[in-house]
């Protein structure tokens, strides 16, 4: 079986522990900092029993929770690690640092990737002597509850390591996305980008409230992908398909595509669109909403996992 080092017990750092251990993996874990290691561990332990409640968790919590081991130094971390897992800050000039350690603590054929968000692998592995080993698995947070990484190599990144990442990834539950180059943002984060963009224009034109931009996406738009993508969804949204779509609707969209320019977010913008959401949900409610969240994931998660594709 191979074996997981998770580099940094923070929000993502804990998560991706209970996707390896959930899927029976040994996996070690350090931070520089033992009390984060301790809050992390004591995350997973309420977790665990939450997942298998909700029918995504196949063994006991506690068998799934001893597959997890804390430890005092990044070398016993990754001393005999497969795949080392970063998760360290979203700052190229700390993962390079943190690069060089992971470096030469590791095995030379150990895969070493990073959980960066929107930072290519070339910005901090390009000085490394071993970096053709080095690429993103950027997940979506929370990883366990929402399977899909985009595997990001660098120009550099050997293809039979992107291959074995989302083998590796496969292997764990999760659902990869290989990204074929580098461009800011990676993919994800560029789909997200753009539908944020236009909503915020939307509101700033006051072409429609907060509220109501949010239920267009939530109880229209993300119904359907929640189980199918965007060019399917105009596959099946036509009786010829994709071409017939493209050929009835297309020039409107090139109409609103003119339309979209570019918006800054100034501060007026955002914070109206602060001080909305806390009208909405007020601070201090946010984390029950984020608990609320989490298990509203559980449940389409395991909705999913029930149903045939």
């Amino acid at each position: 079986m191979t074996k997981i080092a998770v580099i940094g017990s923070g929000l993502i750092g804990r998560a991706w522990c209970i996707v390896f251990a959930r899927a029976g993996f040994e996996v070690n874990v350090w931070d520089q900092f033992p009390l984060q290691t301790s809050q992390a561990m004591a995350f997973i332990a309420d977790r665990l029993p939450e997942l298998r409640a909700a029918g995504l968790l196949a063994d006991e919590p506690e068998t799934v929770l001893a597959r997890i081991h804390p430890v005092a130094s990044m070398w016993e971390a990754v001393r005999d690690a497969d795949y080392i897992q970063e998760n360290g800050p979203e700052r190229a000039d700390i993962k390079r640092p943190l690069f060089e350690e992971l470096e030469r603590a590791a095995r030379p054929d150990a895969i070493i990737a990073s959980s960066s968000s929107g930072i290519p692998a070339s910005a901090f592995t390009e000085h490394l002597k071993t970096r053709n080993r080095c690429l993103i698995a950027h997940p979506v947070n929370p990883p366990y509850l929402i399977p899909l990484v985009e595997i990001c190599p660098a120009p550099w990144t050997d293809p039979a390591v992107t291959a074995r990442t989302r083998e590796i990834m496969i292997e764990a539950g999760q659902v990869p996305a290989t990204v074929k180059k580098e461009v800011e943002g990676f993919a994800l984060n560029r789909l997200q980008g753009a539908l944020l963009a236009e909503a915020f224009r939307l509101v700033a034109d006051d072409v429609i409230s907060p509220a109501d931009l949010d239920a267009l996406v939530k109880d229209g738009l993300g119904l359907r992908w929640s189980f199918m993508g965007p060019l399917e969804t105009i596959d099946l949204n036509a009786p010829g398909g994709l071409a017939d779509y493209c050929n009835r609707y297309g020039p409107l969209y090139a109409t609103m595509q003119e339309q979209m320019q570019p918006l800054e977010w100034d501060a007026a913008l955002v914070d109206r669109l602060h001080a909305d959401r806390r009208a909405e949900l007020p601070a201090n409610m946010q984390p029950v909403r984020q608990e609320w969240r989490d298990r509203r994931l559980m449940a389409l998660l395991a909705h999913k996992a029930g149903q045939p594709e």
